[in-house]
């Protein structure tokens, strides 16, 4: 398989580095959490041979990617890094596609510009506005997000070589057998330093409202309720954890030009992984037609 190339680019404030195959229409890939931008590894080419530039960042804190100075991993950031990368990278507007951490940033940058947006894809993330996020099921399949705001959580994750990663993708994808490789390729990702506190910094901006930026607070408002007035195609397994796929199902009215939902039975979190030429199939036939 051909491998994509390796590049960076200030947005935002930020050095973002991205990987990168093909020439034409921008295609923006951002990745969830615990991943990195090879999470797209199998999507790339895919694109590139569509005739689409494909180009998958690693996160802000995510290295080789800089950390923001000011410390911030609010989702309203996030989004702002997307619409940035794609002004940064020279396009007027792009597809963006997300998974997990990664969809919550393109939601919001829908909502911030959707003239750059031109479709949007997500990946195992409903709207943040959709279901009852009080239900017990919906807490349940959360814990990881409460129990990230412990100060103890970092020894915990990082323990025994990030054994904690593994569990997780085993909890959240039961029935994939996981790749050794990609697996490798994330711990790389979380033993360079700073990158654990990155990563749970995105959920500690969540929960308490200390750590993000007044300046923001209206912008953080919009990327959490408002509807996505960008054509949508939204995919979920059934395998997923607690509570996750009620909320995608509840969310059909938070989207006013178009949602084509896809649930693809037996898989977990990790759809795009776990059933990849079914997923980017779907994906590249979406961006083209």
């Amino acid at each position: 398989m051909v491998q994509p190339t390796t590049s960076s680019i200030k947005a935002n404030g930020i050095n973002f580095c991205f990987l990168e195959m093909g020439a034409g229409p921008l295609v923006l890939c951002m990745h969830g959490f615990p991943d990195n931008a090879h999470s797209f590894r199998y999507l790339l080419p895919m694109l590139a041979g569509a005739g689409f530039r494909a180009v998958a960042p690693f996160m802000r804190g995510y290295a080789p990617t800089g950390a923001p100075a000011d410390g911030r991993y609010q989702s309203a950031t996030l989004s702002q890094d997307v619409v940035a990368l794609v002004d940064a990278l020279g396009a007027e507007q792009a597809v963006v596609i997300g998974h997990d951490w990664g969809a919550r940033a393109v939601y919001g940058a829908a909502v911030l510009d959707p003239h750059k947006v031109s479709k949007l894809v997500t990946l195992a993330s409903s709207h943040p506005a959709a279901g009852d996020r009080t239900s017990f099921q919906h807490l349940k399949g959360a814990w990881h997000a409460f129990y990230f705001q412990l100060p103890q959580a970092e020894s915990t994750v990082s323990h025994n070589d990030y054994a904690f990663i593994g569990d997780w993708w085993k909890d959240s994808s039961p029935q994939w057998d996981i790749p050794a490789d990609d697996l490798a390729r994330v711990k790389e990702t979380f033993r360079t330093p700073g990158v654990l506190e990155a990563a749970l910094g995105y959920y500690r901006h969540s929960y308490n409202a200390a750590l993000q930026d007044p300046a923001l607070k209206e912008v953080q408002q919009k990327v959490n309720t408002a509807p996505i007035p960008v054509e949508t195609l939204a995919f979920h397994g059934t395998k997923d954890r607690p509570g996750r796929l009620e909320t995608f199902q509840d969310m059909d009215h938070l989207f006013t030009n178009g949602l084509e939902k896809v649930i693809i039975p037996g898989t977990g979190h990790f759809i795009h992984r776990e059933k990849r030429d079914e997923v980017n199939g779907r994906i590249v036939q979406f961006i083209m037609n």
